[in-house]
């Protein structure tokens, strides 16, 4: 591997090919508990305002995760320096995840959650901060982006403590503010002075945290049903998640994924750290949103369909679950739609129109039982993809010889 020696890190040479670190996959072992605790969240807290402040946990955690991805692009984690962030940065995010609960209502006892939570939060941010410095010691430019990256890592930090001393939607809306000061001042300072000198390694990082959000839908799916007894309707609505997820894959990793590789690489080295901040870790946000939202709602499915003391096989899904179901898949499609108009600068018309067919769906579906509900969603999904297929299947065809050649 070609790295280029600083007095006490390495960064990494440009267009360097490099594969994902072990470690980092071990880091990706604590976003999935996190991601499992926002669902149980959202799950006891089945109201717009939880859903929303669901949608801001993962906002916090995919700030937190990015900025790990960007820091093992620029500097191997093999480095002793990399390795000591990971590790602490583990161990706080762990504890942030304890703490998701509690996030927004401290529990009788014990130290109070939401200022714990913005501790560890900080611990993060401020770790890997310190650490990007280091490694940034020789490089005048990283340096300088570093520094005006710095006030956001406080003051959202400052923004979460605050709202730890209020509640209701107050509180909800200066949690709002702390991911606003997070995502909008990284904006705002530019790109410029980023590095991103591991392209396929950055793809691949990316793709794999997917698939961790996946593996989540699927731990969902068992989780809602797993002290129920096993029946028919179990079976039947498990297989329909399964498809459902596994559509959700495919759309990913048959194409987009390649296509994502290919025009970061093909990007000269100053201006991939835009199409990277941009494409990645902008717009992966609602990526991964909309699949935590069908988590929720696979989860309320399974419910319905198993609990028969509370549910019978007729009742639908309604408002917060449903919008969840059906806002996820919506969501991800379109997350999709922008991912590879910012990549290739096409639009994906299939997956436009299957967003709008779910969108149109969502208020006639109250009328169909939960398992029927779920049929329909997976069933919009697979007919998108299957015509996108054909549509495109030369194109397709083309598109893999020539990545796989290149």
């Amino acid at each position: 591997m070609r790295v280029q020696a600083t007095r006490r890190g390495r960064i990494r040479a440009d267009s360097d090919h490099a594969t994902v670190n072990p470690l980092e996959l071990f880091f990706d072992l604590v976003f999935v508990f996190a991601l499992t605790q926002v669902t149980a969240f959202m799950a006891d807290n089945l109201t717009w305002q939880g859903l929303l402040r669901g949608v801001l946990i993962i906002g916090l955690l995919w700030w937190a995760w990015t900025g790990y991805a960007w820091l093992a692009n620029v500097a191997s984690a093999d480095e002793p320096e990399i390795k000591l962030a990971l590790l602490v940065a583990m161990t706080a995010m762990f504890v942030l995840a304890l703490t998701i609960p509690e996030a927004f209502e401290d529990a009788e006892g014990g130290l109070n959650g939401p200022i714990v939570l913005a501790v560890c939060y900080l611990l993060v941010r401020v770790c890997h901060f310190g650490i990007f410095m280091i490694v940034a010691q020789e490089d005048d430019g990283l340096r300088a982006q570093l520094v005006r990256f710095a006030p956001s890592v406080v003051g959202s930090t400052i923004v979460l403590l605050i709202a730890s001393q209020f509640s209701g939607w107050v509180q909800t809306g200066l949690w709002a503010l702390a991911l606003a000061v997070d995502y909008v001042g990284t904006a705002l300072g530019g790109a410029a002075g980023w590095r991103l000198p591991a392209p396929s390694h950055f793809s691949e990082r990316h793709g794999l945290i997917v698939i961790v959000a996946l593996g989540e839908s699927i731990v969902a799916i068992g989780v809602g049903v797993a002290e129920l007894p096993i029946s028919w309707p179990i079976v039947l609505a498990s297989g329909l998640g399964l498809i459902l997820v596994s559509a959700m894959w495919w759309a990913y990793f048959d194409v987009s994924a390649l296509l994502g590789e290919h025009a970061l690489a093909s990007e000269s080295a100053e201006s991939r750290p835009r199409l990277g901040r941009n494409a990645f870790s902008f717009d992966h946000f609602p990526l991964i949103v909309g699949i935590v939202a069908v988590a929720l709602g696979l989860k309320k499915v399974l419910e319905y369909v198993g609990d028969t003391e509370h549910h019978t096989l007729a009742d639908p899904l309604k408002g917060v679950a449903l919008a969840a179901l059906v806002g996820g898949v919506a969501l991800y499609l379109l997350a999709h739609v922008e991912f590879k108009w910012l990549t290739v600068h096409t639009v994906s018309a299939v997956r436009l129109a299957a967003a709008g067919a779910l969108l149109l769906a969502w208020p006639l579906l109250p009328r169909v039982p939960a398992m029927g509900q779920l049929a329909v969603v997976a069933a919009i999904l697979v007919v998108a993809l299957v015509v996108e297929s054909v549509l495109h299947a030369e194109d397709r065809r083309r598109i893999r010889a020539e990545l796989a050649h290149h």
